[in-house]
């Protein structure tokens, strides 16, 4: 399968990629440089649909990546379907501009492609949510707490 090219039309007329590359990386990964060298690498084997977050702390290396792979020539933003995710402390109407905001200036990028709630389940910044009913995969016991 060339990734390159294999889309789905959504039904405003924009195409997404069928197959994306996540940029979460445990704990014991360090993010700065893995975030940065594999995010690039994905690029150049054909990846298009780059997914990251706020909460993966590595938003600044992705972003950098992707304008690394815009500024050689690699690709143009418009080849790249950016997908970012609103987490469950920003899910008050007025916090989710600044959160997507914060999100553009770490990437700097104009814009994201897809913009979804990573976790749909509501909890304040200042409330103790133990969510034990929702699989999460790849979250350390420390994100499960919001305080």
């Amino acid at each position: 399968m060339d990734p390159k090219n294999q889309k789905v039309k959504l039904n405003d007329g924009h195409f997404i990629p069928v197959l994306g590359f996540g940029t979460y990386a445990p704990p014991e990964v360090t993010v700065v440089v893995w975030a940065l060298e594999i995010t690039k690498f994905a690029i150049e084997v054909g990846f298009r649909h780059i997914d990251c977050a706020h909460v993966y702390q590595n938003e600044e290396q992705v972003g950098q990546a992707i304008r690394s792979k815009i500024a050689d020539g690699t690709v143009k933003r418009e080849d790249i379907f950016y997908t970012s995710k609103l987490w469950l402390t920003s899910l008050r109407p007025e916090l989710v501009r600044p959160a997507l905001e914060k999100s553009l200036k770490s990437l700097q990028l104009d814009y994201v492609d897809l913009y979804i709630i990573h976790i749909p389940v509501s909890c304040s910044a200042l409330q103790k949510c133990l969510l034990i009913s929702i699989p999460f995969h790849g979250f350390t016991h420390g994100m499960l707490y919001v305080y």
